[in-house]
């Protein structure tokens, strides 16, 4: 079986990133389903459809700002999960677990948008 590429890789672990924010709002209050609930899916959802739509353009200007939409949604998706740790939503290791898995999502869509940039100089 053929190993996934660097882009696959980073898709898997987005994907990932998202179902683990929507198991971890589940728990969150009623009273926030409209508030942080639904902003903090809609901002991990975010970066890997970003991601996805600009992986599938041909431009590369075209390709490169739906990865900065995609990072720019990871860090929003970051502040709201240590809001959430913060003001008790979240436990610190669910916490833990997620901020890691977003620091290796940033890492590594950091370095898909250098090289991109690199070779669109």
């Amino acid at each position: 079986m053929e190993q996934p590429n660097y882009f696959e890789k980073l898709k898997i672990k987005m994907n990932s990133y998202a179902h683990l924010i929507y198991k971890l709002t589940k728990s969150f209050p009623k009273e926030e389903v409209y508030g942080i609930t639904s902003q903090l899916r809609r901002a991990s959802l975010s970066v890997v459809l970003n991601y996805i739509e600009g992986y599938a353009r041909r431009r590369t200007a075209v390709k490169l700002n739906f990865w900065e939409i995609s990072y720019g949604s990871l860090k929003e998706s970051k502040y709201l999960l240590e809001f959430s740790n913060e003001e008790g939503l979240i436990n610190n290791q669910n916490f833990k677990e997620a901020d890691a898995l977003a620091e290796e999502i940033g890492a590594m869509l950091w370095t898909a948008l250098k090289t991109l940039e690199k070779t669109h100089a």
